[in-house]
């Protein structure tokens, strides 16, 4: 079986992420269960415009804009050869794939927009946007076999009319933790991971250390990640005069994300929304807790509340648990032990294997 993953980006793109993680690992499982596997997405700096590896053929075309429009063509006009099944990723918007073909379609689904559109595409740009997801997609993609990587997901997908019946879970997975030299840090670091997108809210971080920098002059935010709002953080650091606190690593290799996860005193999520929040789990490898927002939604499943890290409603009290980890060697080391251990409850292999059943039954 010839199976195509339409997705945005890849995991070599600097703005790739734990979506792009999930997709590939997916892929691999089901190179390693004999079928044939491609993946259309953007085309970037990073990567050549054709390539396989480990199994799974990269096609990589366009812009994060026109790929959408791209990817729908090549299909309509068998570019990519022939397609027995397609997985149509929708990070807010669908491929439409289900107008290119009459083979099976399966949705994927990380977690719904509906917080994102206005702030990312204020005005009547998002406004589209969300009634293309909420109202369009579930019309356009009716029968067909859904993916969602956590319950929160599922939940809000039945609120936008989609079969409940039809909506499979596949939880993310944790690769082990590589062993990395470096050791926790002696002085206090918050570590923040992801792109940097007005979403992801890391102003939320450097807010907590602007509020902590008296009482805890020695203490710094490493910011890893790249994004198009890079600058816009960089300006909002300065303003705040903690400039010299927050370190941007930008775009970094798997080992140096690791080594800082591994240094630092807890992970910061202050991202609006989250299907499941993978670098929840790298942290944890490392035994480090996060902090994150309980209405993010996937968190809720990412994270044991008090447990393995700290589930919080407002800014405020996202500064107050980051104060009280930084501050409370018992209660960091208790939370990073949960941490380690909630990493290893869910692993790809597992993950692998259901989506498969899924796809083969779709």
């Amino acid at each position: 079986m010839h199976v195509l993953f339409c997705n945005w980006r890849d995991t070599r793109n600097p703005e790739g992420g734990g979506s792009e993680r999930y997709v590939e690992n997916m892929a691999r499982g089901l190179v390693a269960e004999g079928h044939t596997v491609t993946i259309a997405c953007a085309a970037h700096d990073g990567a050549p415009r054709d390539e396989t590896v480990d199994g799974v053929r990269f096609v990589r075309r366009g812009t994060k804009l026109d790929i959408y429009l791209r990817t729908f063509l090549a299909l309509l006009l068998g570019r990519y050869g022939k397609v027995d099944l397609v997985v149509d990723v929708q990070n807010g918007l669908p491929f439409f794939t289900r107008l290119a073909t009459r083979k099976p379609v399966v949705v994927l689904v990380h977690h719904v927009h509906r917080e994102q559109w206005p702030v990312v595409y204020p005005g009547l740009t998002g406004r589209i946007g969300w009634w293309i997801e909420s109202r369009l997609a579930p019309r356009l993609y009716r029968g067909c076999q859904y993916v969602a990587v956590s319950m929160a997901t599922k939940l809000e997908l039945i609120e936008l009319g989609v079969d409940r019946d039809r909506i499979a879970i596949v939880h993310n997975g944790n690769d082990p933790a590589p062993f990395v030299s470096v050791r926790r840090s002696p002085t206090p670091r918050i570590s923040v991971v992801g792109r940097l997108v007005p979403h992801k809210q890391v102003e939320h971080a450097i807010d907590a250390v602007a509020a902590m920098s008296a009482d805890h002059p020695d203490l710094v935010l490493d910011v890893i990640g790249a994004g198009w709002w890079d600058t816009e953080l960089t300006a909002y650091a300065d303003r705040l005069g903690v400039a010299d606190r927050v370190v941007f690593h930008g775009f970094v290799d798997d080992t140096t994300k690791h080594e800082l996860l591994a240094q630092s005193w807890v992970m910061a999520l202050p991202s609006l929304k989250e299907g499941w929040g993978i670098v929840i789990g790298e942290a944890g490898g490392h035994a480090t807790p996060t902090v994150a927002y309980a209405s993010a939604g996937g968190t809720t499943e990412s994270i044991d509340h008090k447990d393995s890290g700290v589930l919080v409603d407002t800014p405020d009290e996202l500064t107050a648990a980051l104060r009280e980890l930084i501050e409370d060697d018992q209660w960091r080391d208790f939370l990073g032990l949960g941490a380690l251990a909630k990493s290893h409850t869910f692993a790809w292999d597992v993950s692998q294997r259901e989506f498969s059943r899924i796809v083969s039954g779709a």
